[in-house]
């Protein structure tokens, strides 16, 4: 396996420690896929598969952000069929507008791949890291990724250093509690803003002072590949390419097909098109896997103590 990721959320991620090449790669099958295929099956296996792994990353604080994905779910699904009439099964009509079974349907559906897409670049932002990203765009354009990088810390910074600066200000007696009026609480945020800001363009000014110092953009840029490569690497790499051509296979062949409107037809899961469901399955729950295989080798190794 490849370095160790210098993430503390990340140590005991099996996923994580691989070539970031890979990460990517899978991260692109899983989300593309995610968008594509509309169907039921497909997309609770998506989502079973994407809360797994998020839970793994996160922990407990993976399941409070779940949770909080809930009523996204039910208002998105609830409102599709509001806005979107088509559908044969009339349940009731407002406004002589008809409500239909159909587009209630298709509302879950847009719901789960959204909520899908929530948790696979949630899981996407825990392990690619801005150090992978740079390793695997570094090279083609450096400019650009250095830009992407640091517009992708600057948001968790910028959230870090206002907790700071709400948790200081709570201790020298200038927060607002709770039944503070509705001025006081905007008073106090603009003021934790007015700092933020100020602080964001300081570091900026010693950012670019450190970027100067060090001869940034003096000569043709140099890099070095901490990531290399490995066995499992490829190995990894050969099977994802191996379940993802048997996916496409089947969805190209429409044994992954769904329709909702304006009437039902679901390709049922059964027979030959049962191969192409555990290929896909067997594709998202590469993760996990390995996270659990580490885990069972880790007990064994300790039992033997």
């Amino acid at each position: 396996m490849s370095v160790q990721n210098d993430g503390s959320n990340m140590k005991q991620d099996s996923f994580s420690k691989l070539h970031p090449a890979v990460n990517l790669l899978f991260f692109i099958g899983a989300i593309a896929f995610g968008v594509l295929l509309q169907h039921p099956v497909y997309l609770l296996a998506g989502i079973f598969a994407s809360g797994v792994y998020y839970f793994f990353l996160n922990g407990r604080k993976g399941i409070k952000n779940i949770t909080l994905m809930i009523p996204l779910f039910i208002f998105i699904t609830l409102f599709n069929p509001i806005v979107n009439t088509r559908g044969v099964t009339v349940l009731f009509t407002y406004l002589d507008r008809p409500y239909t079974l159909e587009a209630l349907i298709y509302g879950i559906a847009v719901a789960a791949t959204f909520v899908l897409m929530l948790l696979w670049l949630g899981c996407y932002g825990k392990v690619l890291t801005g150090d992978k990203f740079t390793c695997l765009f570094g090279n083609l354009a450096p400019s650009l990724s250095l830009l992407l990088v640091m517009v992708f810390r600057l948001i968790p910074n910028l959230l870090q250093k206002a907790k700071q600066i709400i948790g200081a200000r709570s201790s020298i007696g200038k927060g607002t509690a709770e039944k503070s009026s509705f001025k006081d609480k905007l008073n106090s945020g603009m003021t934790v803003i007015g700092v933020l800001t100020s602080w964001a363009l300081e570091g900026s000014i010693t950012t670019s002072d450190s970027m100067r110092s060090r001869g940034y953009g003096t000569s043709k840029r140099t890099s070095f590949m901490i990531y290399r490569m490995t066995v499992t690497d490829w190995i990894l790499t050969f099977v994802m390419f191996v379940l993802l051509g048997i996916v496409i296979f089947f969805a190209a062949n429409g044994g992954m097909n769904a329709e909702f409107l304006p009437e039902r037809n679901i390709t049922p899961i059964k027979g030959f098109n049962i191969i192409g469901f555990i290929a896909y399955l067997g594709y998202l729950m590469i993760p996990t896997i390995l996270n659990v295989k580490e885990v069972i080798q880790w007990n064994i190794s300790e039992s033997k103590i």
